[in-house]
């Protein structure tokens, strides 16, 4: 009986200077807790965008040998992608892929010639500065060089039964903004202004002909943003 209330005396003695230099250690400002680092999530440069892209181009150009001739393009509403790489959090490159085709047709002198279609592979890049001090709201604007390939080209036949535009170097100005809905996925509007104006070698009317037809489209587009 004397050894079992020694052993319980042991056990409540350890157990009081076990609290006791707990207290005294939450007690000490000198000590403090190790704290836990926060945790960091890797940075990814990465960007992507899919969204769908209305291409407005002018209504003005000219074959060369006949006064007081026109042209009208048609608008093109397609589907785009874009890759952006971000070399810090505002600075990025965006690389631009589309197709669209568009409709050519005569105005002023030669107004009712159709002229034939043409599609139009637009790779641009564009150097862009992202505002970041916005919250979820994050505008920037960009510039770069644009070259059009023109393929798959189609006279339209009767008056015009021969038509070639030359593939061309542009400029692109842009300015847009992504809406962040969180970390990685958003929404995004862009506008682009594109200074394009290639020039064509047609046949109309059996005589050969050259002219110019100033595109200079605006490119307006919507869609869904991930970052990566």
């Amino acid at each position: 009986m004397r050894k079992l209330v020694g052993f319980a005396g042991c056990v409540a003695f350890l157990a009081v200077a076990a609290l006791t230099s707990g207290s005294a250690w939450a007690a000490d400002p000198g000590k403090k807790a190790p704290a836990m680092k926060p945790v960091v999530e890797p940075w990814n440069p990465w960007m992507i965008r899919l969204r769908t892209l209305v291409v407005e181009p002018e209504d003005s150009g000219k074959v060369d040998q006949i006064a007081g001739s026109g042209l009208k393009n048609s608008t093109s509403t397609v589907p785009e992608l874009d890759v952006s790489y971000f070399f810090t959090p505002n600075v990025a490159a965006e690389l631009i892929l589309g197709v669209t085709r568009h409709h050519v047709t005569g105005t002023g002198t030669i107004t009712g010639v159709d002229v034939g279609k043409a599609t139009l592979l637009p790779p641009t890049l564009t150097l862009q500065y992202h505002f970041t001090n916005f919250g979820a709201f994050k505008p920037y604007v960009g510039a770069g060089p644009n070259y059009t390939v023109f393929f798959n080209q189609k006279a339209a036949g009767g008056v015009v039964t021969a038509v070639k535009f030359k593939n061309t170097f542009g400029v692109a100005l842009q300015a847009g903004f992504d809406y962040m809905l969180d970390r990685h996925w958003g929404l995004n509007v862009d506008v682009k202004k594109l200074f394009l104006e290639p020039d064509f070698n047609a046949t109309i009317g059996g005589l050969a002909r050259t002219g110019t037809d100033n595109l200079n489209p605006w490119l307006i587009s919507g869609g869904v943003t991930y970052k990566f």
